[in-house]
């Protein structure tokens, strides 16, 4: 029984099911903001005074953010589930994959912590603008978990690429925190009677769009050059094309919102986006850091 549910053949799975997961729980917290079911459940760690479940006084909005609290304790199995099959791997097999699946497991507890902050401060825009970085981070710890099971893709890049690399790691960094904080600007606060961030949600735009505009504009240059050069494996050009189509939609999404006053299912396909692009930031630094990888 031990040897079905954590064997080596299960890592795989878990991996997988670990970055998948990370990405989900963006895409319904983002349904609990947008639903405005931020404080569905008034307290914490209970959902209501007396329970911890939702009750019926607490309607729709209850069972939403109920939910959502409920898909953290799903993640938690699958960060559990993923460091005790690593453990038990041989020395040479776990090599690199311990760090980042205990880092996981942890970070999840202090996401939940986090969380539970939130709902305390009554959906205070800088703390969920936190809530949803440290989601990021997350995102890229299961990503990199990903590519150590793979056994570290990367490859012999050139020091331009190599350079290239590490530019379009902070300027997707800036673009995603820019990006929080226009949210934190605009409606959709979780709830009616959230007050936002204050600042100018127009201006805010357009300081978002320089470093999101540059993002494309060095990605498109990156994939260039991966399809021209004959040394570039098959993996890493497949996902610089992605990556390049992430950012397309993003772009696409963030300018038809902003033309049409943020519908809601819009919104909702720009933070999946976000949480796509958290992930492709990281491997596309990660597939790279070998400069001279022996082939």
């Amino acid at each position: 029984m031990l040897n079905s549910v954590l064997g080596a053949e299960r890592l795989r799975l878990y991996v997988w099911a670990s970055l998948i997961s990370q990405i989900l729980i963006v895409v319904t917290g983002g349904a609990v903001r947008l639903t405005g079911s931020g404080l569905g459940c008034p307290t914490w760690p209970e959902c209501e005074s007396g329970s911890y479940t939702t009750v019926p006084a607490l309607g729709f909005h209850g069972v939403i953010e109920f939910a959502n609290r409920l898909l953290t304790f799903v993640l938690l199995i699958v960060a559990i589930l993923t460091y005790l099959t690593v453990l038990r791997l041989s020395k040479s097999e776990r090599t690199g994959l311990v760090w980042p699946a205990f880092a996981l497991g942890l970070g999840i507890v202090a996401q939940a912590v986090l969380g539970g902050i939130t709902v305390l401060t009554g959906l205070n825009s800088w703390i969920v603008g936190a809530h949803f970085l440290v989601s990021g981070v997350l995102i890229g710890i299961a990503t990199v978990l990903v590519w150590r099971f793979y056994g570290e893709w990367s490859f012999e890049s050139t020091k331009f690429s190599k350079l290239m690399s590490l530019v379009i790691f902070p300027i997707g960094l800036v673009a995603v925190i820019v990006g929080v904080i226009v949210t934190g600007s605009g409606p959709h606060a979780g709830d009616s009677d959230t007050p936002r961030n204050g600042l100018n949600s127009e201006f805010l735009v357009h300081i978002h769009s320089y470093p999101a505009y540059l993002l494309i504009a060095l990605v498109l240059l990156q994939t260039v050059l991966y399809l021209r050069s004959n040394g570039t494996p098959k993996f890493a050009k497949v996902m610089s094309l992605v990556f390049l189509g992430v950012l397309a939609l993003q772009a696409g999404v963030g300018i038809l919102q902003a033309r049409i006053g943020l519908p809601l299912g819009l919104v909702a396909l720009h933070m999946f986006g976000a949480s796509l692009l958290a992930s492709m930031l990281t491997f596309q630094l990660l597939i790279t850091r070998n400069l001279l990888h022996k082939k």
